[in-house]
């Protein structure tokens, strides 16, 4: 993933995104989603200055969990993730990578139909068809070639376009940045991501884990120098990753209610003004 630069990092910058589906994170890839749901997430399109902004009436207790999360990301996810990267050559990640979002293709399918975006459901549906038979169960996106761009498709983004309001922002320990109706999404969503009935008992759990485990660190791996970009430059890291997660989320939410992104300049919260 590259997120070219624009300027100093701290002031704006023009983001851009090839795997920004991360409420397909499981278990252990979990722990990376503070990450994962905002350094990564936010090189997407997203709105710039001006957007409403974050209600965060439990910003002391939501500091304490994002101090737990960074510490488990310092301590463990970041040098898994260099050590993965280090191991493995690109084409054999990017195999990974996309066995991995194919198996996401039936959740986003299931919400894509509930949010009432034919067009998305019907494009994920020849995605998931094609990548798992000629892309040889996922391991190739051959749908992507052939003009089917991976679509949005999230249980929160469901009751989004149902009416549910947002709530507080919350960050949840291993889970990152949320609210509090994109966390019930959330426990939706992972009861509900293959691999979690196709495999029963305790297989079934180990299988879980290991898809986890190879989500969050994959994607880890693929955010080391932007994050350790967005850390060295913002001047309050708490405030630019909760700017940079609502942002994107609200682009994502975009798509739900069927309006195109609308590429915009992120900025830092904490910066001065221009």
């Amino acid at each position: 993933m590259r997120c070219p630069e624009r300027g100093p990092l701290s002031a704006t910058l023009r983001l851009d995104v090839q795997y920004m589906d991360p409420r397909s994170s499981r278990l252990f890839g979990l722990v990376t989603a503070l990450l994962l749901n905002a350094a990564l997430a936010g090189c997407a399109s997203v709105p710039s200055r001006g957007e409403r902004t974050v209600a965060d009436p439990l910003e002391p207790m939501n500091r304490v969990v994002f101090d737990v999360n960074m510490a488990l990301d310092s301590a463990f996810i970041k040098p898994l993730a260099e050590a993965y990267r280090a191991i493995l050559p690109p084409l054999v990640r990017d195999r990974i990578r996309s066995a991995i979002d194919n198996l996401a293709e039936p959740r986003i399918f299931a919400n894509d139909v509930l949010q009432r975006r034919m067009e998305a459901a019907g494009i994920t549906l020849a995605r998931f068809v094609i990548n798992t038979t000629v892309g040889l169960a996922g391991f190739f996106d051959r749908a992507t070639e052939q003009g089917y761009a991976k679509q949005s498709g999230d249980f929160g983004q469901t009751l989004y376009v149902w009416g549910v309001d947002d709530g507080p922002y919350l960050v949840l320990l291993f889970f990152g940045p949320s609210n509090f109706r994109d966390a019930v999404g959330l426990g939706v969503d992972l009861y509900t991501t293959p691999p979690a009935h196709w495999v029963g008992g305790d297989a079934g759990t180990v299988t879980n884990i290991v898809v986890g485990a190879a989500d969050g660190i994959d994607l880890r791996s693929r955010n080391i120098e932007t994050l350790d970009e967005i850390k060295a430059s913002a001047l309050d890291f708490y405030a630019h990753l909760r700017s940079i997660a609502h942002q994107h989320r609200e682009a994502t939410l975009r798509e739900g209610r069927g309006l195109a992104k609308e590429p915009q300049e992120l900025i830092d919260p904490g910066a001065p003004p221009p």
